[in-house]
């Protein structure tokens, strides 16, 4: 068997250049965040001619999660939450059925302001670029909120989970932002928190909110690997 060919794209994102405007790639139950790589395969026809556009491009992908609703819809345009994460395809590889497999990583949140009329077969929209930021709460220690944060956050994982790739970021300085970031995305968190979780765009109550994500019974289902032997790791698909 063939080891198939991956392409390699940089890893920046120069906000003065981007346009405004990005592809998007609704899915149900799939939040993406900045600072993550989620893996994709990629496979409905819309969405392939979406992946091949943007290889040709800017290579950017917005994800955004279908609101409630949509399965009566999915072939069409249903509602899509309003904040996003814009991604960048940073590896990519194109199968001989011209299906993609892609590797999608989180660059900045987003805010839908408008979404354009179809002329592709996939959809676009104009967006505004969204910013962390810092509350002037002086209650609000963000030192000691990343400590808690770890904290729980080694205690609720199996130890598996971490062991080599997740644990050697863990020890690492992660700035706050990131660091609720990364959690965000590895917790079995119900889709509605994780988009909660997005839309919060001050640090220190990201934190807070996740912190007391783990007071409460955390929805049980697969922690999201950081890391796996072999490549590409496990795919979400379309």
């Amino acid at each position: 068997m063939t080891t198939p060919s991956w392409n390699t794209e940089d890893l920046t994102f120069d906000e003065t250049l981007f346009s405004g405007v990005t592809r998007l790639f609704p899915l149900p139950n799939l939040v993406l965040y900045p600072h993550v790589v989620q893996p994709l395969h990629i496979y409905e026809e819309r969405y392939r001619e979406m992946v091949a556009d943007a290889l040709v491009t800017d290579r950017l992908i917005t994800m955004s999660i279908l609101e409630p609703g949509w399965e009566t819809d999915y072939d069409s345009r249903p509602p899509v939450a309003p904040v996003g994460c814009l991604g960048k395809i940073i590896t990519h590889h194109r199968m001989e059925d011209g299906c993609f497999n892609l590797l999608l990583l989180g660059m900045r949140r987003v805010r839908i302001s408008r979404e354009l009329e179809p002329i592709r077969a996939f959809r676009q929209a104009e967006v505004e670029l969204l910013t962390d930021c810092y509350t002037d709460d002086t209650s609000l220690d963000p030192e000691l909120l990343r400590h808690n944060l770890l904290e729980e956050f080694r205690q609720h994982l199996p130890k598996e989970s971490y062991a080599d790739p997740l644990d050697q970021i863990l020890s690492r300085h992660i700035p706050l932002g990131a660091l609720t970031d990364l959690v965000s995305y590895t917790l079995p968190l119900a889709p509605k928190v994780k988009q909660e979780l997005l839309n919060e765009c001050q640090v220190e109550i990201r934190a807070q909110l996740l912190i007391q994500q783990f007071h409460q019974p955390i929805q049980t289902g697969p922690v999201r690997p950081a890391g796996e032997p072999g490549f590409p790791p496990l795919f979400s698909t379309n």
